[in-house]
């Protein structure tokens, strides 16, 4: 009967170790943005980003939902390298903040690009899911 309770015990002490708090699902859901960008996997893009998104480009562009897909969609902009290399994540109930130096590599019409940047996301549970809701970037000098 002891070994059974020290069975379950190490279960349970196991299974809370391995779920997920509110921090981990942020790094994750960066994860699956960066990926889904990278792939162009535009239905989990579309999935991930809420409805009123604000999307502030390094250019100082600022797209809509739909006007930052319609771009992704058309080529207007590739994404080859999305990497965070560091990530602060900071939750405050159903919001998030998370901020990233990442290094983002690719082209768009005007040409290629390679830029270390400054990037700080906002994140909002709606419908038990957590959703990207603005996106700023800015361009660290080299």
């Amino acid at each position: 009967m002891r070994t059974h309770r020290t069975f379950l015990l190490v279960a349970l002490i196991a299974a809370g170790a391995l779920a997920a708090g509110p921090e981990d699902e942020i790094r994750n859901a960066e994860k699956q943005w960066a990926t889904a960008v990278m792939k162009q996997d535009f239905t989990t893009l579309a999935s991930i980003l809420g409805e009123q998104l604000i999307y502030a480009h390094s250019t100082g562009v600022v797209d809509s939902k739909g006007e930052y897909l319609g771009k992704l969609k058309a080529g207007g902009t590739r994404y080859d390298v999305i990497e965070h290399r560091s990530l602060t994540v900071k939750v405050y109930g159903e919001a998030a903040v998370a901020h990233a130096r990442v290094h983002m590599k690719g082209a768009t019409r005007e040409g290629p690009f390679d830029n270390e940047l400054m990037m700080l996301h906002l994140w909002v549970k709606q419908g038990g899911r957590w959703r990207l809701v603005a996106h700023q970037t800015t361009r660290l000098p080299t």
